[in-house]
């Protein structure tokens, strides 16, 4: 310790006195006091006004720079270390020398800066700003060959990656050429993944998804599946999932989706095409949320229907009925969904028999699943009256819906239960459904949804309920007073936050309810002439319009 004292009293005197040529003893003194005992080497450092200095050592650039940097690093190691060396305005000149040549500068430097700004999202972003980005990217393409200097700058990208303000910065360099071109170089497994953890974060933002596209990233991952697929390592099985879920990424952003789609004939896609029949479950996963991925538009649906791609998805989900991948499943089902958006996919897919292996679903226990073949039935009814009616006689579907209408643990199960409750009654419009339904305990449901927060929820509920009252009022006679469907209505009207469409559709379910007794006298209770006679004067002539012959009808039969 008394030469470690004597060190740095010296490494002051030298600064102030700028000679550079004994301050090499004093720097290899500390190195080596670092090493034996870095806790207390750093705080006899910090304690004796040391760290002041540096800034003016850094600048100097000499053959003592390296080892200076090599100081700041391993002080920065210690946490307590690091506000002290941003305070002593290290970070300035650090940042100056990633412009220097000298490659154990360089490297010294790097693990200075990463050291530093280790886990604060407040220093990265100033590195960020200060515009490391750009210079650290020229670093890897000029010293490829330096492992250690190539390992300092994927560790330093992938801590920056993680911020959203440093994804235009790398869009604007050729980061996505340098990456795919060191992962092709690469053959050990743990180059290859700290590579991965650099794209992972990198590949969130739409424009360097279709820059990685461009620089041939897809063609490496297909590589490294070919390579592992078959794999029993630890290794082999991590490296699929890694390149299968990145593939999938780069999937999410429209551009790059298109251009690899090509038409529906681009080779990507007909090899991601190729995963779904797989024995391996990471492949059938990745495959399946690649045709949900790819199906993001109507032509590209559209496309993947005519070619054959639903038998594909149903046969592997009839794979996972009982073997029950949970993942599996749900990315099927999503594919499924998306593919029955287009209007013109509805009854090619329902003649394929999709609700029929969906409905094998009914019985699972696990919300996400639940979540994806509510959606997936409600698009495939949607203005399709038949496939309608036969899904909504089904008493076990129903009384399925109605259970999972009270999923209070689950908003999404429930929002969608109720949501494909009311699809089935408007697309039916069936005596025999709205018997179904009201006999299965869903006019509740229905009422409760036509209160909802989300406007488009209570238009529904509202129609539903409509087509309830005009097709079966005496089948819902008593559900519809004992759930209190003509005070949500009054409620509903008097709202000044209710939209136009939910005011004219209460209007509607007003009149069609006026042919119940019970129900009359609760309309004539709750004074609805004088409601409907304030909205004779709405902004919007079609509401104003129906309070014009509401406001007959109730006179009419008052």
């Amino acid at each position: 310790m008394d030469n470690l004292s004597e060190a740095l009293k010296k490494l002051k005197l030298s600064s102030s006195d700028s000679a550079t040529d004994n301050i090499e003893g004093c720097l290899d003194c500390l190195l080596k006091a670092l090493a034996h005992n870095n806790v207390e080497t750093s705080g006899k450092i910090q304690e004796m006004g040391v760290l002041s200095v540096m800034p003016s050592l850094l600048s100097a650039q000499n053959s003592s720079t390296a080892k200076v940097a090599n100081i700041i690093a391993e002080m920065a190691k210690n946490e307590f270390m690091r506000s002290p060396c941003v305070e002593a305005g290290l970070i300035p000149p650090l940042v100056q020398l990633l412009n220097c040549k000298d490659q154990e500068i360089l490297l010294q430097t790097g693990r200075a800066l990463g050291n530093i700004c280790y886990d604060s999202h407040s220093l990265q972003a100033q590195l960020i700003t200060m515009g490391v980005i750009p210079t650290l990217v020229k670093l890897l393409g000029v010293h490829s060959q330096n492992t250690a200097l190539t390992e300092m700058c994927l560790i330093a990208f992938g801590n920056l990656a993680e911020l959203e303000s440093s994804k235009e910065q790398f869009a604007s360099t050729n980061i996505a050429e340098e990456l795919v071109r060191l992962f092709r170089k690469q053959v050990e497994h743990d180059k290859k993944e700290m590579i991965f953890e650099v794209l992972a974060p990198l590949a969130e933002n739409d424009v360097i998804k279709l820059q990685l596209v461009e620089a041939g990233l897809v063609e490496c991952l297909l590589e490294v599946v070919d390579q592992t697929v078959d794999g029993d390592r630890e290794e082999d099985v991590a490296q699929l999932k890694t390149s299968s879920d990145l593939m999938v990424l780069l999937l999410l952003g429209d551009e790059s989706m298109q251009k690899l789609f090509e038409g529906g004939k681009g080779s990507v896609f007909q090899r991601v095409l190729s995963w779904v029949p797989s024995n391996n479950h990471q492949l059938q996963l990745a495959g399946a949320l690649a045709i949900a991925n790819f199906a993001r538009n109507d032509g590209n649906c559209i496309h993947m229907v005519d070619t054959g791609i639903v038998q594909k998805l149903l046969e592997l989900l009839d794979r996972h009925v009982d073997e029950g991948n949970v993942t599996v499943q749900h990315a099927a089902l999503s594919a499924l969904r998306n593919l029955a958006i287009p209007v013109v996919n509805k009854s090619k897919m329902l003649s394929a028999g999709v609700s029929d292996v969906v409905l094998k679903f009914l019985k699972s226990e696990m919300p996400p699943v639940q979540f994806k073949l509510l959606g997936t039935l409600r698009m495939l009814i949607d203005t399709q009256t038949d496939a309608a009616e036969q899904l909504g006689t089904n008493p076990k579907l129903v009384e399925r819906l109605v259970e999972w209408c009270e999923a209070k643990d689950h908003a999404g199960v429930m929002g969608e239960s109720n949501r494909l409750l009311s699809a089935l009654i408007r697309h039916s419009k069936s005596k025999d459904v709205v018997r179904t339904v009201t006999q299965g305990g869903g006019v509740k449901h229905l009422v409760t949804m036509a209160t909802s927060e989300h406007m488009i929820m209570q238009n529904e509920a509202l129609v539903a309920l409509g087509v309830i009252a005009a097709l079966d009022l005496d089948c819902a006679e008593k559900d519809f007073v004992g759930f209190n469907v003509v005070q949500v209505l009054h409620k509903l009207l008097t709202d000044e936050r209710s939209a136009p469409e939910i005011k004219y559709n209460s209007m509607i379910l007003i009149c069609s309810v006026m042919g119940s007794e019970p129900l009359h006298k609760e309309v004539q209770g709750l004074a609805f002439i004088d409601v409907v006679s304030g909205l004779r004067s709405h902004e919007n002539k079609t509401v104003a319009h129906q309070a014009s012959l509401t406001e007959q009808r109730l006179t009419a039969q008052s």
